[in-house]
C-alpha cells in the first residue's frame, strides 16, 4: 500500500503496514530486536523544557547553535 495514495491511515492500518515494512526490511527476528528497543523514557520534557530555556528567547538560542555549530567545523 502507498500512503501516498492514502495519506490517512487507521491506527490499525499503521501498525500493520509498519510491520510488514519492518518484517520485509529486517526479517521478522531483526523487526522484534528494533522493537523491543523502543523505550518510553521518563520524566515531564515539558516541565524540563521550561526550566532549561527559561528567560531564553529564540534569537538567543539560534545564535548559540550557530556558535556551537562554528565550533564543530
Amino acid at each position: 500500500m502507498s500512503t501516498a495514495a492514502r495519506p490517512s491511515l487507521s491506527a490499525y492500518e499503521l501498525r500493520r503496514e509498519g510491520w510488514k515494512a519492518l518484517t520485509e526490511r529486517l526479517g521478522i527476528s531483526g523487526a522484534m530486536r528494533f522493537l523491543m528497543q523502543y523505550d518510553p523514557g521518563h520524566g515531564d520534557y515539558t516541565v524540563e523544557r521550561w526550566t532549561l530555556f527559561a528567560g531564553v528567547t529564540v534569537d538567543q538560542a539560534l545564535e548559540e547553535m550557530r556558535r556551537r555549530e562554528g565550533e564543530a567545523e
